[in-house]
This record gives C-alpha cells, structure tokens and sequence, in this order.
C-alpha cells in the first residue's frame, strides 16, 4: 500500500510539492517565531535573575485604611464614625531588627549571599545640571556575590568605593546626563542640609535603561551618614543556591516576619504576563498557517480522490477492502507530514543560524548593538514537528474515508 500511495503522489508531483511546501514553511514559521520570541525570554530572565536580587526583603509598608487606627485611638468595642477618615500610607523607613536577619540568612543553607543596602533618594548636582536619582549605600564585597555588577563595570573597579570617603560608581546614563567624567566630584543631596561632594570612581552599565539612567552605588557608610541615619539599612538583597526556589523562601520568610519579601518573579510579574501574551501569539499565527496548510491537502486528497476513481475501482475488483483504500490515502498525509515537518525541522534551524549572525539592537536595553537572541529549545523543534503531523494527519482523514467508501459498481456507472 506505501508503493500505491507513493505512485499516485508521484503523478501528481506539482500538487503534492506546493502541498509539502505548505507543511515546511509552517513549521519553519513555528520555529523561526519561536526561536526569536524565546531568545530573547531567555535573555531577559536572565537579566532579571543576575541584575538583581533572587529574594528581596525591604522595609514593610502599609496602606491606612479606616480602621487601621482603631487599636491606638479605641478601646476594645468601641467604633469612630470619621468625617473625613484616615487615608495614605505608614512607612517603616527601616529593616527593625536587621542583626536577626542576618543571623538567619547566614545559618540557611539554601542562601548562597546576602548584601544589606540603604536605598536614599538625592539630587546629583554638577554645576547648573540637577538629576534626581537614587543612591545605594552596599559593602561591594558582598554586593559582588549578590548580583554581577563587577562584569558590568565600564570605567574603573567596584572595589574601589570599598574604602569609602564619598566615592561613588555611577550609571553610564546618569553620568551622560550630567556631563561628568570619571574622577570628576558631583555634589549630592538628600533634600535637606547642604549637599556633600562624592567623587565618581567607577560607571557601570546593566542595560536597564532606567536603572543606569538614575542610579549609582556608594559604600553603606558613606550613604548612612549622608541619610544622617546612622546604622539604618533599608533593604537586603539575598542570591540563592537554586533560583528556582525563590517564590518558595521568599513566601516562607515573608511569614515569619513582619517585612516586605517579595521573590525575583513577583517583582517582574509584568515581563511574565507579556511572555504569556508572546505564547498566545506566535501558538495563534503557527496554528493560522498549519491550517492553511490543512486545507490544501484536503482540497488536493479530494482532487486526487476524483481523479482516481478508476483506480479505486480496479483496486476494489481485485480484493482490496475499503478499509485499504483509506489507508492508502492516509499514508499520503502521513508522508507529507512526516517529510514537510523534518525538513521544516532543517530549515527553520538553518534560519535561526542565520539569524543570530545579524546585528540588532534591543529597543528595550540600552547596551551596544549585539547579535539576535535566538532560542534552540528541542522542545520547540518537537512541537513543530507534531503540528506539522497531526495537521495533515487531520486533514488527511475526511479524504481518506471518502475514498473507502467508494464502490466499484457505482465508479463504472459514473464512468
């Protein structure tokens, strides 16, 4: 039945190529899209993962609502009718017991380092040229483990603020901004008492845009005083051993403790719903061309079905059953499916090679032109593979029991 199938593909080799080509550029489609759209996923997670903490525990904050004051103004039973109730937020500009916290990320053994941080809003100022920003007070060391903003120095060390004396690493889009150089001195304030002068002995640059274009890093110390809160530290960035577990701890300490912990994920949960909307999209345009695809082998099975009606009868005369008729048009679809998704398998890999030899440059990082980010999950080669399968398998079925279904008596009457 394969030779009978294969013949009649044969005869009719002009259809069943644009059939198959149909099939290749579907698959390739899939995997060219998906490539691209992953590849870039897998870039930006791991720029989120590396830029930044896995587990962040900062100072809690609290919205008020009208019965958040009960507990101070009440006592027990009795209600305040507010005329104009209580509204805003209550901060806690501090970790309040941050000893506790170091003492218990220190004996985890799933945490991999920790770096306390005093996040302070300032204004950068060089001559006549303001920029508000924020400056974070670290110890580099332990900095260095957290996150990998040692690779990301452009100009000079991130050790090199470890001695402190008002020495600052900057971004490269704050430092553009104000028009400083390396080694330059730029006045900071917190908005009040006079602004202190901080020498820039470093730029870095993440590739966060927004970060780099407001932040710089200086030594805890030297940021504490200028806070003029001495011993206050206003966050703790914590690297895990596994990444995976994040969501995991950082649940489990925000039950323990009365801070804001919030996991890596949480944190970005707006690039995760645009990944998912990236899924909706390139499942939907792959879908729409297999589709198309299905169709034309449809249309062609059926045509070829017609054209082969005498066929189909002698094939009936001399013992074949229905049920072998149909098999043999189903193997048409299955050798279409099978060659269109290996070969789209072929060239939609040779494209993605092609691809990532392109220059690009991302619109949503700010770092130099680089290559295209392209994804070679097998996963995605496999999910190509079987929707170029089962699509002309699908497709495949309604011919194919049409053909069964033909008697040789009524085929010699249409004759």
């Amino acid at each position: 039945m394969i030779s009978i199938a294969l013949r009649q593909m044969m005869a009719r080799k002009r259809q069943t190529a644009l059939t198959l080509l149909g099939i290749v550029f579907g698959s390739t489609a899939y995997i060219v899209m998906s490539g691209i759209l992953l590849g870039f996923r897998e870039y930006l997670v791991d720029q989120l993962i590396n830029n930044d903490a896995h587990v962040r525990i900062s100072a809690r904050n609290e919205v008020i609502h009208e019965d958040s004051l009960d507990d101070r103004l009440l006592d027990p039973g009795e209600r305040i009718r507010w005329i104009v109730p209580p509204s805003g937020r209550r901060d806690h500009a501090r970790i309040e017991n941050p000893s506790a916290w170091y003492n218990r990320l220190t004996s985890d053994a799933d945490v991999s380092a920790w770096s306390p941080q005093l996040a302070a809003k300032v204004i950068f100022r060089r001559g006549t040229i303001s920029e508000a920003g924020k400056m974070i007070g670290i110890f580099p060391g332990r900095q260095e483990k957290v996150t990998v903003i040692r690779s990301q120095m452009i100009q000079g060390e991130f050790r090199d603020i470890a001695e402190g004396g008002n020495r600052l690493i900057m971004g490269e889009g704050l430092r553009e901004l104000l028009g400083a150089r390396t080694s330059e001195a730029v006045h900071v304030t917190v908005g009040r008492g006079d602004a202190v002068p901080f020498k820039i002995v470093g730029v870095f640059q993440t590739g966060n845009k927004a970060f780099d274009d407001s932040t710089c890093f200086a030594y805890l110390s030297d940021v504490q005083r200028l806070n003029r809160t001495p011993g206050v530290i206003t966050d703790i960035a914590v690297r895990l051993r596994d990444v995976s577990a994040s969501r995991a701890k950082s649940d489990f300490w925000a039950r323990i403790s009365q801070e804001n912990v919030r996991s890596w994920e949480e944190t970005n949960a707006n690039f995760f719903s645009i990944f998912r909307l990236q899924d909706a999209i390139r499942y939907s345009m792959s879908i729409s061309i297999l589709v198309v695809a299905g169709f034309g082998i449809y249309n062609i099975l059926n045509i070829v079905i017609n054209q082969k009606k005498r066929e189909i009868a002698i094939l009936r005369s001399i013992g074949f059953e229905s049920r072998d008729i149909g098999v043999i048009f189903l193997i048409q679809g299955v050798i279409l499916g099978v060659a269109g998704g290996l070969i789209g398998m072929i060239l939609g890999y040779l494209v993605c090679l092609k691809l990532e030899t392109l220059n690009f440059s991302n619109p949503l990082i700010q770092t130099k032109t680089g290559k295209m980010m392209v994804s070679y999950r097998l996963a995605t080669y496999v999910q190509a593979y079987l929707l170029a399968l089962v699509s002309t398998l699908v497709a495949s079925v309604l011919p194919a029991r049409s053909a069964g279904r033909l008697a040789p008596i009524e085929i010699i009457r249409g004759e």
